[in-house]
């Protein structure tokens, strides 16, 4: 009788060709699955091009794995073009695609003020789904690390190649 009362409660009958309640077929938000069926940005830039950061981050106990990739105008300090590719949950490419889309057209310190808490707000990201969200932020700050070493390790050699002229004169 309880499991009668139950299975009418939640819209199923003894038919068996009736189709799951429109209530209950959506669990995830319309925006992740927007973004899920829908990715912005996947794709991937050259790692060894100046003026690409790439973040590589993953969630050991999930199994999700995050690149992000950045393209920086090195006069603006704006970033030009973001991409991703990850491999995990809908929740995480989701992130990964409003991480990409949110970095565009920023500078690089504006976009190390992006939390975690914001994507997870932006998708509805229930509190089990909250470490992809964790992911993105981790990946862009990635991201810009990888391209300020580079800028660092390119500034460092391009500081030496003068001095080496000027001793070799």
């Amino acid at each position: 009788m309880l499991r009668l009362g139950c299975k009418r409660f939640l819209g199923f009958s003894n038919q068996r060709n009736q189709t799951l309640p429109q209530t209950l077929l959506r669990l995830y938000h319309e925006r992740v699955v927007d973004h899920y069926n829908n990715p912005r940005n996947v794709g991937s830039f050259d790692k060894n091009d100046p003026t690409v950061g790439t973040g590589l981050v993953g969630a050991p106990a999930c199994g999700d794995v995050m690149k992000l990739q950045i393209k920086v105008d090195e006069e603006t300090g704006k970033i030009v073009d973001a991409c991703f590719k990850t491999f995990g949950c809908g929740s995480a490419i989701a992130s990964s695609s409003v991480a990409t889309e949110w970095v565009k057209g920023k500078q690089m310190e504006e976009v190390l003020t992006i939390k975690n808490t914001e994507i997870a707000k932006h998708l509805s990201l229930p509190p089990v789904k909250l470490h992809c969200s964790m992911l993105a932020e981790d990946a862009i700050k990635a991201a810009v690390k990888d391209y300020e070493a580079k800028r660092a390790k390119l500034g460092a050699n391009g500081e030496a190649a003068p001095v080496e002229k000027v001793a070799d004169a």
